[in-house]
Protein backbone atom coordinates (compact mmCIF):
# COMPACT_ATOMS: atom_id res chain seq x y z
CA UNK A 1 0.00 0.00 0.00
CA UNK A 2 1.02 3.72 -0.96
CA UNK A 3 1.35 5.56 2.47
CA UNK A 4 3.42 8.79 1.63
CA UNK A 5 4.45 10.45 -1.74
CA UNK A 6 7.21 12.65 -1.51
CA UNK A 7 7.65 15.22 -4.74
CA UNK A 8 6.54 17.87 -7.02
CA UNK A 9 3.12 19.67 -7.12
CA UNK A 10 2.29 19.26 -10.41
CA UNK A 11 -1.54 20.56 -10.64
CA UNK A 12 -4.59 21.05 -8.41
CA UNK A 13 -7.74 21.19 -8.48
CA UNK A 14 -11.15 22.17 -6.03
CA UNK A 15 -10.32 18.32 -4.49
CA UNK A 16 -7.53 17.00 -5.65
CA UNK A 17 -3.37 17.45 -6.82
CA UNK A 18 -1.46 15.80 -8.96
CA UNK A 19 1.98 15.15 -7.28
CA UNK A 20 5.06 14.17 -9.42
CA UNK A 21 7.06 11.14 -7.91
CA UNK A 22 9.87 10.55 -10.35
CA UNK A 23 8.71 11.40 -13.21
CA UNK A 24 4.85 9.29 -12.19
CA UNK A 25 2.00 11.82 -11.59
CA UNK A 26 -0.13 10.15 -8.63
CA UNK A 27 -4.01 11.78 -8.82
CA UNK A 28 -4.93 12.37 -4.81
CA UNK A 29 -7.92 13.39 -3.50
CA UNK A 30 -7.36 16.25 -0.79
CA UNK A 31 -9.13 18.32 1.78
CA UNK A 32 -9.48 21.93 1.52
CA UNK A 33 -6.90 22.07 4.56
CA UNK A 34 -4.36 19.71 3.12
CA UNK A 35 -4.66 21.30 -0.44
CA UNK A 36 -3.57 24.83 0.98
CA UNK A 37 -1.03 23.34 2.67
CA UNK A 38 0.94 22.09 -0.18
CA UNK A 39 2.42 25.33 -1.88
CA UNK A 40 2.73 26.58 -5.67
CA UNK A 41 2.91 24.59 -8.37
CA UNK A 42 6.12 23.21 -9.07
CA UNK A 43 7.46 23.31 -5.20
CA UNK A 44 8.20 20.03 -3.42
CA UNK A 45 5.47 18.64 -0.92
CA UNK A 46 4.54 15.06 1.30
CA UNK A 47 1.28 14.10 2.13
CA UNK A 48 0.40 10.78 3.87
CA UNK A 49 -1.82 8.67 1.69
CA UNK A 50 -4.66 5.94 1.82
CA UNK A 51 -5.84 3.81 -0.73
CA UNK A 52 -9.93 2.85 -1.10
CA UNK A 53 -10.13 -0.09 -3.58
CA UNK A 54 -13.56 -0.74 -4.29
CA UNK A 55 -15.34 -2.82 -7.12
CA UNK A 56 -15.39 -0.46 -9.59
CA UNK A 57 -12.81 2.49 -8.49
CA UNK A 58 -9.43 3.05 -6.65
CA UNK A 59 -9.05 6.63 -5.19
CA UNK A 60 -5.69 7.34 -3.14
CA UNK A 61 -6.64 10.01 -0.56
CA UNK A 62 -3.89 12.61 0.51
CA UNK A 63 -3.28 14.11 4.01
CA UNK A 64 -0.97 17.11 5.78
CA UNK A 65 -0.46 14.58 8.70
CA UNK A 66 -0.93 11.44 10.41
CA UNK A 67 -2.85 12.69 12.61
CA UNK A 68 -5.51 14.14 9.64
CA UNK A 69 -5.14 10.50 8.07
CA UNK A 70 -6.05 8.82 10.94
CA UNK A 71 -9.14 10.38 11.59
CA UNK A 72 -10.33 10.21 7.88
CA UNK A 73 -9.96 6.57 8.35
CA UNK A 74 -12.18 6.62 11.44
CA UNK A 75 -14.55 8.56 10.06
CA UNK A 76 -14.89 6.47 6.81
CA UNK A 77 -16.07 3.50 9.41
CA UNK A 78 -19.12 5.32 10.44
CA UNK A 79 -22.07 4.44 8.75
CA UNK A 80 -23.25 6.83 6.13
CA UNK A 81 -19.97 8.60 6.00
CA UNK A 82 -17.75 8.22 2.26
CA UNK A 83 -14.57 9.57 1.30
CA UNK A 84 -16.14 12.45 0.13
CA UNK A 85 -18.24 13.29 2.96
CA UNK A 86 -14.57 12.42 5.25
CA UNK A 87 -12.66 15.09 3.56
CA UNK A 88 -15.62 17.78 3.51
CA UNK A 89 -15.78 17.51 7.60
CA UNK A 90 -11.73 17.54 7.53
CA UNK A 91 -12.20 20.87 5.08
CA UNK A 92 -14.40 22.42 7.87
CA UNK A 93 -12.44 21.33 10.82
CA UNK A 94 -9.37 20.98 12.47
CA UNK A 95 -8.56 17.71 13.80
CA UNK A 96 -8.39 19.26 17.07
CA UNK A 97 -11.69 20.75 16.17
CA UNK A 98 -12.90 17.19 15.75
CA UNK A 99 -11.20 15.48 18.38
CA UNK A 100 -12.72 18.02 20.94
CA UNK A 101 -16.48 17.91 18.97
CA UNK A 102 -16.72 14.19 19.40
CA UNK A 103 -15.76 14.25 23.12
CA UNK A 104 -17.89 16.82 24.04
CA UNK A 105 -20.63 14.95 21.46
CA UNK A 106 -21.10 18.67 19.72
CA UNK A 107 -22.86 17.12 16.31
CA UNK A 108 -23.51 20.98 15.83
CA UNK A 109 -19.48 21.32 15.18
CA UNK A 110 -19.87 18.55 12.56
CA UNK A 111 -22.69 19.46 11.09
CA UNK A 112 -20.78 22.58 9.59
CA UNK A 113 -19.50 20.33 7.35
CA UNK A 114 -20.50 20.55 3.89
CA UNK A 115 -23.02 17.72 3.36
CA UNK A 116 -23.27 16.83 6.87
CA UNK A 117 -26.64 16.47 8.33
CA UNK A 118 -27.62 17.08 11.70
CA UNK A 119 -28.69 12.92 11.81
CA UNK A 120 -25.43 12.08 10.62
CA UNK A 121 -23.28 14.03 12.34
CA UNK A 122 -24.99 12.75 15.56
CA UNK A 123 -23.83 9.84 14.33
CA UNK A 124 -20.81 10.48 13.92
CA UNK A 125 -19.98 12.15 17.17
CA UNK A 126 -21.85 9.12 19.19
CA UNK A 127 -19.69 6.69 17.32
CA UNK A 128 -16.47 7.84 17.50
CA UNK A 129 -16.73 9.63 20.76
CA UNK A 130 -15.22 7.04 22.87
CA UNK A 131 -12.37 7.12 19.92
CA UNK A 132 -11.30 10.69 20.20
CA UNK A 133 -9.41 10.32 23.12
CA UNK A 134 -7.03 7.98 21.60
CA UNK A 135 -6.49 10.03 18.79
CA UNK A 136 -4.10 12.94 17.72
CA UNK A 137 -5.64 16.17 18.01
CA UNK A 138 -2.56 18.27 18.29
CA UNK A 139 -1.57 20.72 21.38
CA UNK A 140 -2.45 23.84 22.54
CA UNK A 141 -5.39 25.75 23.84
CA UNK A 142 -7.33 25.04 20.87
CA UNK A 143 -6.24 21.67 20.47
CA UNK A 144 -5.14 22.04 16.56
CA UNK A 145 -2.48 19.97 14.81
CA UNK A 146 0.38 22.20 13.10
CA UNK A 147 0.80 22.06 9.71
CA UNK A 148 4.00 22.87 8.15
CA UNK A 149 4.60 24.07 4.63
CA UNK A 150 6.34 20.90 2.70
CA UNK A 151 10.12 21.65 1.77
CA UNK A 152 10.14 24.43 4.51
CA UNK A 153 12.55 25.08 7.27
CA UNK A 154 9.98 24.43 9.21
CA UNK A 155 9.24 21.12 8.10
CA UNK A 156 12.82 19.97 8.29
CA UNK A 157 13.53 21.28 11.71
CA UNK A 158 10.19 19.27 12.44
CA UNK A 159 11.59 16.38 10.67
CA UNK A 160 14.74 16.47 12.50
CA UNK A 161 12.91 16.06 15.91
CA UNK A 162 11.35 13.01 14.30
CA UNK A 163 14.18 11.66 13.79
CA UNK A 164 15.48 11.75 17.42
CA UNK A 165 12.14 10.14 18.34
CA UNK A 166 9.33 12.61 18.99
CA UNK A 167 6.00 11.81 17.64
CA UNK A 168 5.02 13.69 14.33
CA UNK A 169 2.27 15.96 15.93
CA UNK A 170 4.60 16.64 18.92
CA UNK A 171 7.69 17.85 16.38
CA UNK A 172 4.96 20.09 14.69
CA UNK A 173 3.51 21.56 17.50
CA UNK A 174 7.19 21.99 18.90
CA UNK A 175 8.49 23.60 15.59
CA UNK A 176 5.29 26.19 15.59
CA UNK A 177 5.66 27.14 19.01
CA UNK A 178 9.69 27.73 18.14
CA UNK A 179 8.40 30.11 14.73
CA UNK A 180 5.85 32.01 17.33
CA UNK A 181 8.98 32.55 19.22
CA UNK A 182 11.85 33.17 16.99
CA UNK A 183 9.86 34.76 14.03
CA UNK A 184 9.41 33.16 10.14
CA UNK A 185 13.03 34.05 9.43
CA UNK A 186 14.67 32.12 12.00
CA UNK A 187 17.74 29.72 10.70
CA UNK A 188 16.63 26.00 10.66
CA UNK A 189 19.28 25.31 13.59
CA UNK A 190 17.84 27.53 16.23
CA UNK A 191 14.26 26.26 15.26
CA UNK A 192 15.58 22.80 16.28
CA UNK A 193 17.13 23.70 19.77
CA UNK A 194 14.05 25.87 20.58
CA UNK A 195 10.90 23.44 19.19
CA UNK A 196 13.67 20.92 21.20
CA UNK A 197 13.17 22.41 24.12
CA UNK A 198 9.63 22.88 23.90
CA UNK A 199 8.46 19.19 23.08
CA UNK A 200 11.09 18.05 26.29
CA UNK A 201 9.26 20.35 27.76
Amino acid sequence: MIAKLKGLLDETGADWAVIDVGGVGYLVHCSARTLSQMGEKGEGCTVFTDLQVSENDMRLLGFADAAERDWFRQLTQVQGVGSKVALAILSALTTGELQAACAKGDAAMVARAQGVGPKLAGRIVNELKDKAGALPGGGGAAGAVAVLPAGSREADAASALENLGFKPAVAAQAVARAVEELGREAAEGDLIRVALKRAAG
